[in-house]
């Protein structure tokens, strides 16, 4: 078997004594330029045939692992799937990971016919993804992109994966974040519409789905949807405002009312207001009153 690069250069660090004709001489530029043309020799015999540009070529399929139907593509800067692995492993793969790459879309998978588990963790997919038909596929990981909108995604996942009962969407905007203690009732909230859109999960991001979870979604799920100005939406209003209308938006009535025509009442009231977890007097202007 022919040494491997690293091999050579190592033995050559080692063992470079025929620059050397006795321990006291001295390598001159010339006996370096010898050395490196020696080195460069053995390298280019112990690369294949066709020289770098076929090493480099055949890398992909170097790096990347197969075992027991599992497919491992994670850490290989890909952006798209070489085609020599689906041709070579695609009709066996049943577990294919893709994590930690370069990935904006999800690649043609149409060579995968058994696929099961999908894993596309740690890449660039945002909401201009498009979600292939995969019939057979139970598994998806999609923790750590940069989606967004989950409602259309979750039309895509309804429609394309029909299969599905594991999802994970951590790390997305599109995911709150439940260890924070301000977004538990978004993020629970967001199971609940996730579930209403995917009744079938079994397991969603970090935890099983519970039967009260799927009564809860199917009875409230079509009303957790929050609506949101896109930016373009929210600079177009800020742009055809004017500057004397006030706040764009306003909980309180635009109508005034006349100072003799308020409806306040005058009395002794046997309780005692503290304010305590109230913020709503700060929207009542005396015109209210």
């Amino acid at each position: 078997m022919a040494a491997s690069v690293r091999d050579i250069i190592a033995e050559e660090a080692l063992t470079a004594s025929w620059i050397r004709p006795n321990d006291d001489a001295t390598a001159t530029t010339d006996d370096w330029a010898q050395m490196a043309n020696a080195l460069t020799q053995r390298v280019a015999a112990a690369l294949p045939a066709g020289g770098a540009a076929d090493a480099t070529a055949d890398s992909d399929a170097v790096q990347a692992t197969f075992s027991d139907g599992q497919l491992n593509c994670a850490y290989m800067d890909l952006d798209t799937l070489p085609r020599t692995l689906s041709e070579e492993y695609g009709s066996r793969t049943i577990r294919l990971d893709l994590s930690n790459n370069n990935f904006t879309q999800i690649p043609n998978l149409a060579d995968f016919p058994a696929l099961q588990e999908l894993v596309l963790d740690n890449n660039s997919l945002d909401d201009s993804v498009q979600i292939p038909n995969l019939q057979r596929v139970h598994t998806l990981s999609l923790n750590k992109n940069c989606l967004k909108d989950l409602d259309s995604l979750l039309v895509q996942l309804q429609k394309s994966l029909p299969s599905l009962n594991f999802l994970s969407l951590l790390g997305n905007e599109a995911c709150p974040n439940e260890l924070v203690a301000k977004d538990e009732d978004d993020y629970q909230r967001y199971r609940y519409a996730v579930l209403f859109k995917l009744p079938g999960l079994k397991f969603l991001d970090s935890r099983a789905v519970t039967a009260t979870e799927k009564a809860e979604a199917k009875r409230i799920g079509a009303f957790t949807k929050v609506a949101r100005f896109t930016d373009d939406e929210y600079q177009k209003q800020v742009e055809q405002q004017k500057p004397d209308e006030g706040p764009m938006y306003s909980p309180l009535s635009k109508e005034t009312r006349e100072p003799e025509n308020h409806r306040a009442t005058f009395g002794q009231s046997k309780f005692a207001y503290y304010g305590r977890h109230s913020e709503g007097n700060r929207f009542i202007r005396n015109s209210d009153l």
